[in-house]
């Protein structure tokens, strides 16, 4: 960037409800490594030459997230708070007390949105060469996704925005992807304030608002042909996952950790400080294994990230899945799954991931049955439940948190937050006969 280049306030919408993730409780706080996502994001925005971000929280996360706020060389980083579940619209409203007057320009953005570099590298480069105008990112796809779509004429404007058309009826193949930059702040704050005020009170006010404002304002897309991993629902850790995991280069070792002669790491691999990979194990990347976490004899780890602090037993196999902070477990297999902080996997436990027909396997979510996308895919089990030795979980089954599950029993249904489950068993106890 040039020197006099200003770039756009940024706006970090961090404040939806995470209701179709349980049982995942906070999704900008998860950690994909070394930060929780959020800060992870606003790193990157440094990098990119913002100076500025206004990061709008909801009232169940505004302190957990003011508190993690780290102090940035050059960013000034600001928490404010969406008081109730309005809608897009309103939560960027709530920043724009953080404004200053003027027609300013702003950068909206959202944290579990996770994208190449490219995409804000390229809106960037569009605001500078052309700052008068505005911009929304366009997610090239071929095949159908029920989202919004740009409607684009020959010279790059856009002219409005469908929601879910239908495979059919697609004005574009540019799909909506929360990018956006608007040149002036307060024009889109009027409309939003007016769409909000208005007798129409479905929830699509923010792209009311800009349908109103391309009426007079120009917006240009930018396209966007890399990759996008959003956290929507609980499987989508698995996709963020694989995006941080393919940004590790080469064998990242700290000093203070102990891998024993004979265990194997093999391909791209970070192993914090601490760790200790224990004689016979193999841990294979792309994969992270965290600070002071064991993984011990036999055990394998491949795919996957393993987070601080956890105790990855004799035999464990980890493949493809997410264990967060703390997890205990035993001679266990985790697969294509993934576990929150605190969670006890004892000993013989095993996440089942492929149906028998090798169909994509389903999940509800807020009562509806969903299909994950996915072939494989194991469970989703919430922090702290303490899973007994030798249960089973079906294919697509959430645990909620702090849940029991009792030994041997085979979890075919969700089991929500603090419930106690298990199978009763018959106990016959008889005196042997004579002769036996």
């Amino acid at each position: 960037m040039t020197e006099n280049f200003l770039p756009p306030t940024l706006i970090i919408l961090a404040g939806g409800a995470s209701s179709r993730m349980w049982p995942i409780h906070e999704k900008s706080m998860l950690r994909f490594g070394t930060e929780p996502l959020l800060i992870a994001q606003l790193r990157r925005y440094e990098q990119f030459g913002f100076d500025e971000a206004i990061v709008v929280a909801n009232p169940d996360t505004h302190a957990g997230i003011a508190a993690a706020i780290p102090t940035f060389e050059r960013l000034r980083v600001r928490v404010t708070m969406q008081l109730e579940p309005r809608g897009m619209g309103d939560a960027i409203l709530c920043a724009a007390p953080f404004l200053g007057g003027g027609q300013q320009a702003i950068y909206i953005t959202q944290v579990h949105d996770v994208v190449d570099d490219t995409l804000h590298e390229d809106m960037l480069l569009a605001y500078r060469m052309a700052s008068q105008n505005s911009y929304l990112a366009g997610v090239e796809m071929q095949d159908y996704f029920p989202g919004g779509y740009l409607v684009v004429n020959e010279d790059g404007r856009i002219t409005g925005i469908v929601e879910k058309p239908g495979a059919e009826n697609r004005p574009s193949n540019l799909v909506n992807i929360v990018a956006h930059i608007h040149a002036n702040a307060p024009a889109l704050f009027k409309a939003l304030k007016a769409e909000y005020d208005s007798a129409n009170q479905t929830d699509d006010h923010y792209e009311r608002a800009i349908d109103r404002i391309m009426q007079t304002q120009v917006y240009r897309v930018v396209r966007y042909r890399g990759g996008w991993a959003a956290l929507k629902f609980p499987w989508h850790v698995l996709d963020v996952m694989q995006v941080f995991l393919s940004r590790i280069s080469g064998q990242q070792i700290a000093s203070s950790a102990f891998v024993a002669p004979t265990a194997s790491v093999v391909g791209n691999v970070f192993i914090g400080e601490n760790a200790k990979i224990f004689p016979g194990a193999a841990v294979v990347g792309p994969a992270y294994v965290g600070a002071n976490t064991v993984v011990g004899n036999n055990a394998l780890v491949r795919g996957s990230m393993v987070l601080d602090r956890c105790e990855v037993g004799f035999t464990t196999e980890i493949a493809r899945s997410y264990v967060a902070e703390g997890v205990a477990m035993h001679a266990c297999r985790v697969l294509d799954s993934v576990l929150m902080p605190g969670v006890n996997f004892s000993a013989g436990c095993t996440t089942a991931n492929l149906r028998i027909d090798h169909g994509d396997v389903g999940s509800r979510v807020k009562g509806n049955k969903l299909s994950s996308g996915r072939n494989k895919f194991g469970a989703v089990i919430g922090e702290k439940a303490f899973i007994g030795v030798d249960v089973m979980t079906m294919p697509g089954v959430k645990i909620g948190a702090r849940a029991e599950v009792g030994p041997g029993t085979h979890v075919h249904q969700d089991i929500p937050d603090d419930m106690r489950v298990y199978v009763k068993q018959t106990v016959v106890m008889t005196e042997k006969t004579k002769g036996e």
